[in-house]
C-alpha cells in the first residue's frame, strides 16, 4: 500500500504564493520576474496534484513526482525571498492559514470536526521542509544574522560542524524535530529566535535530553541545578529534576537569556558567554570594558577558553540551521507528528525500541522515546495502560509489531533476558591433582545423577532484598525480578529520573514476582 500523502498534500496551498501589492512602485523587469515566479510555482501545484493522483492510483512513481514537486516549490521561495515586490513571509502565512483548511480535506479522509482540527494543528507544529524555507527567511531569521557577527571564529565553527562534527549536527537536529512542538514555542512567546535555540542545544548536548556533565549540568539545555532553581527547575514533588524535561528546560532558557540580554546590551555573544561562562563574569566583563562587546580583545580574553570556543559554535550551528542550502547541507526530515501511545502490554522503551524496528530512520526511535519521555529510563519496566507520548509514525508501528506477534514476542526475550542463566550448574566438580594423568571415564549414569542431585536443590524462596551487583541499574534490577521500577524505588528512597544505586546497596524487593 503506497504511504500516505497526508502532509505533502497539504502544502497545496502553497500555490498561491502571495506577492507584494505594492506592484505599481515595480520596475517592469521586477514585475516580470514575480509573474514568472507565480507561474513556476502554479505549475510546481500542478506537477504536485499528478503525484497525488498517482500515488492514489498505486503508481510507485507518483512519490519521486511528489517530492520533486514539493523540491520546485521549495526553490521557487528561496528565489522569492531575493525578488524585490515578492514577499516570502506573507507566503509562509497564507500557507499556515490554509494549512488548517485543507490537511485533511486534501487526504480524501472524513474526520470529526474536533480530530481534523487537532490533526492539522499537529501538522502545523512540524512544518514541512518546502514551507521551511520561507519561515527562516522571515523577519525573525533575519533579526538574528542582524545581531551576530558572521567572521571568522564562527566560520571556523562552521567548518568544525560540517567535517568532524557533521554527525553530531544531524543528530541534534533530527532530535531538535521531535521535541520542537515542546521547545520552540517557548523561545516564540518569548521573543528569541528559534535559529538561537537549536545551536545551544547542538552545543550543549546534541539534543540528549538525559545528557549529563561531570559539573553537574543536566538536561537538553544543560541547567546547573542552582541556576535551574532560580528559574523554576528541579524536583517537582515526585522526585522528577525538571531540568530533564524539555518544554520546561526551553521555558527557562528563554527566561534566563532575555534576563541577560537585558543587562548586557541586547548582545547574544555576550549572553551566550554569561551562558556557558557565568553571568557573573559576562556582567563584570562588560561593565569593566564600558559596554564593548564580546569580540573586542579587552572583553574576548577574559574568558576562559571554553566559553571562547562555546561562542562561535552556538553561533555557527544556528547559522546553519538558517542556511544550510549554502553549505550543501540537507537535515533529515523527520515525521514529527505528535500523538499519544498507549501501551496494551508491559513494556519498556528498550522493547519498544526493538519490537518497532527503523522505520523511515536510521537509527530507530530511542532516542526520540526517551526524549519525549523524560520521566523514564530506557529500561524502565512500564504497566500496560502507560501512556507516553510519541508520533503518528510511532503509534501505527506500535500497532502493527509490538502488541501481539512473533516480533513482539522476540523483543520481550531480549529484554528480560538474564545473562547469568547462561551459566549451567552440574552439581560439585572433583578437583583433578595435575600428575594424575588421564581421568578414567566416569560411570554411565554420572549425568542422570548430576540432573538427579540439581532437580533435588530446592528453589530459593523470593528473596526479600537484593545486593546491587558492580554496572547493574534499578531499571534492570526491576526487570530481573518483574518489578515496577516506579514502585521499586519508592520502596528505597531513589529519586527519578536516575534512579542512583551503587554496588554492594542493598534493596528491598517488594512487590517483586521474584
Amino acid at each position: 500500500m503506497p504511504a500516505s500523502p497526508r502532509v505533502p498534500v497539504a502544502l497545496l496551498a502553497l500555490g498561491l504564493v502571495v506577492f507584494s501589492r505594492d506592484a505599481d512602485a515595480l520596475s517592469k523587469k521586477d514585475q516580470a520576474a514575480v509573474e514568472a515566479l507565480n507561474q513556476r510555482m502554479q505549475a510546481a501545484e500542478s506537477r504536485y496534484r499528478r503525484g497525488v493522483v498517482m500515488i492514489g492510483n498505486a503508481d510507485p512513481a507518483g512519490r519521486a513526482e511528489v517530492d520533486a514537486a514539493l523540491q520546485d516549490m521549495e526553490d521557487t521561495m528561496a528565489a522569492c525571498a531575493k525578488q524585490k515586490g515578492c514577499s516570502p513571509t506573507t507566503l509562509l502565512a497564507a500557507y499556515k492559514r490554509l494549512l488548517k483548511q485543507n490537511a485533511d480535506a486534501a487526504s480524501g479522509e472524513e474526520l470529526p470536526e474536533d480530530e481534523a482540527a487537532a490533526d492539522a494543528a499537529a501538522l502545523a507544529a512540524d512544518v514541512p521542509e518546502a514551507a521551511r524555507a520561507a519561515a527562516l527567511l522571515d523577519a525573525d531569521g533575519r533579526r538574528f544574522v542582524e545581531m551576530v557577527k558572521y567572521n571568522p571564529a564562527v566560520q571556523a565553527g562552521i567548518r568544525r560542524w560540517l567535517t568532524d562534527m557533521r554527525p553530531a549536527l544531524m543528530d541534534s537536529y533530527e532530535n531538535y524535530q521531535y521535541m520542537r512542538q515542546l521547545m520552540w514555542p517557548q523561545f516564540q512567546r518569548a521573543g528569541l529566535p528559534e535559529a538561537l535555540l537549536f545551536g545551544i542545544l547542538a552545543k550543549e548536548s546534541n539534543g540528549r535530553v538525559h545528557s549529563t556533565s561531570r559539573a553537574g549540568a543536566a538536561g537538553p539545555l544543560q541547567f546547573m541545578y542552582a541556576t535551574g532553581k532560580r528559574f523554576g527547575l528541579g524536583d517537582d514533588g515526585t522526585g522528577f529534576d525538571t531540568r530533564y524535561d524539555p518544554r520546561r528546560a526551553a521555558e527557562a532558557a528563554a527566561e534566563y537569556l532575555n534576563e541577560r540580554l537585558g543587562q548586557l546590551n541586547r548582545s547574544i555573544e555576550l549572553s551566550l558567554a554569561a551562558y556557558n561562562g557565568g553571568e557573573g563574569r559576562a556582567l563584570r566583563v562588560y561593565n569593566g570594558s564600558g559596554g564593548r562587546d564580546f569580540w573586542d580583545e579587552s572583553v574576548y580574553t577574559q574568558f576562559p577558553a571554553e566559553t571562547r570556543d562555546y561562542v562561535p559554535m552556538v553561533i555557527a550551528a544556528a547559522w546553519l540551521f538558517l542556511h544550510p542550502k549554502e553549505y550543501g547541507l540537507r537535515f533529515p526530515k523527520v515525521d514529527a507528528r505528535p500523538a499519544p501511545l498507549r501501551l496494551s502490554r508491559p513494556s519498556s522503551i528498550y522493547e519498544l525500541t526493538i519490537c518497532m524496528g527503523n522505520g523511515d530512520t536510521r537509527d530507530g526511535y530511542m532516542r526520540a522515546l526517551r526524549n519525549l519521555n523524560p520521566r523514564y529510563q530506557a529500561d524502565a519496566w512500564l504497566p500496560a495502560g502507560t501512556v507516553l507520548n510519541a508520533t503518528a509514525k510511532m503509534v501505527g508501528l506500535y500497532g502493527r509489531w509490538c502488541e501481539k506477534g512473533p516480533r513482539a514476542d522476540l523483543a520481550h526475550t531480549l529484554v528480560t533476558s538474564d545473562p547469568t542463566r547462561a551459566i549451567v550448574r552440574t552439581g560439585p566438580v572433583t578437583p583433578v591433582a595435575p600428575d594424575a594423568g588421564i581421568a578414567a571415564a566416569p560411570p554411565a549414569d554420572a549425568d542422570t545423577a548430576g540432573e538427579a542431585a540439581a532437580a533435588a536443590v530446592p528453589r530459593p524462596a523470593r528473596p526479600a532484598s537484593y545486593t546491587v551487583q558492580r554496572g547493574e541499574t534499578l531499571p534492570a534490577i526491576a526487570q530481573k525480578f518483574q518489578c515496577d521500577t516506579g514502585g521499586l524505588a519508592r520502596a528505597n528512597g531513589l529519586k527519578a529520573p536516575r534512579f542512583a544505586i551503587r554496588a554492594g546497596q542493598k534493596l528491598k524487593l517488594e512487590g517483586c514476582e521474584g
